[in-house]
């Protein structure tokens, strides 16, 4: 049992580790590509040094003590991590269902690179365009603020692409160019919706990506929308559940700090 164990964090530990270091070469450094990688050296650590880790443990009690109680912190946080994996996928499957008639479509933006979408962003605007096709009497938002260094707003950036991809005129996409987060893609678009007589009592389709769908809804509902639809956008799979572990913490920090 004690062998099977060792050939478990070995494995797991080197599947976090390769998987991070490939996605760091790939300039994704963040919370969801460096916090596994730690937990992938701890694991591939344990695995490798479990014969000495075990002989000091047997003369510090106190050490032993500590290395239970760490370990029962870890479980239980895997434990609240399933959880939140599970809830996500109901949430990411109800998002993927047909929508009925909406008001308006808000996309929130997620990044460009040199004037581009970034691939994630990418994926939500063509997700957005098949909801637009299907909805042309809905109102299109393109949501997103100007990022550092950047002559042109997201929100701009985002149009363009639906026009020059899709073949949306320009002239029906209103384009909020402020925001810097979910919170404030949702609460500037407001304004927006206000001055075509759309209230929050409508149903309003948010188009975001699959893992962000939980967070996005949460936050629309504290913002008073009532009738928020989250349309997800698939999310590439060689960063899936790397996005998903960041989204996480991301849930966690949005709860402290009072977004819903």
């Amino acid at each position: 049992m004690f062998g099977l164990l060792r050939i478990v964090l070995i494995a797991l530990g080197l599947i976090l580790i390769i998987d991070c270091i490939a996605l760091i070469a790939i300039d994704k450094v963040n919370f969801g590509t460096v916090l596994p990688f730690l937990i992938g050296v701890v694991f591939l650590g344990h695995g490798l040094g479990a014969p000495m880790i075990a002989r000091v443990l047997v003369k510090h009690p106190v050490l032993r003590r500590i290395w239970y109680g760490l370990w029962l912190i870890f479980g239980l946080w895997l434990m609240s991590f399933l959880v939140f994996v599970y809830s996500l996928q109901q949430q990411i499957a109800r998002g993927k269902q047909t929508l009925p008639p909406v008001a308006a479509i808000i996309v929130l933006g997620s990044g460009t690179v040199a004037g581009k979408p970034s691939a994630t962003l990418a994926s939500r605007l063509d997700t957005a365009a098949t909801l637009i096709e299907q909805q042309p009497q809905a109102l299109i938002i393109t949501s997103g603020g100007i990022g550092l260094g950047q002559p042109r707003s997201e929100a701009n950036i985002m149009a363009t692409y639906l026009q020059d991809t899709h073949d949306i005129s320009l002239d029906r996409i209103y384009q909020e160019g402020k925001s810097t987060s979910t919170e404030e893609n949702l609460a500037y678009s407001q304004d927006i919706l206000a001055q075509h007589s759309i209230n929050k009592n409508m149903p309003i389709a948010i188009v975001t990506s699959d893992f962000h769908t939980i967070r996005a809804v949460a936050i629309a509902k504290h913002q008073d929308y009532q009738q928020p639809m989250a349309l997800a956008s698939p999310t590439p799979l060689s960063i899936r559940y790397n996005a998903w572990f960041r989204e996480y913490f991301a849930f966690g920090s949005g709860w402290l700090l009072k977004e819903y």
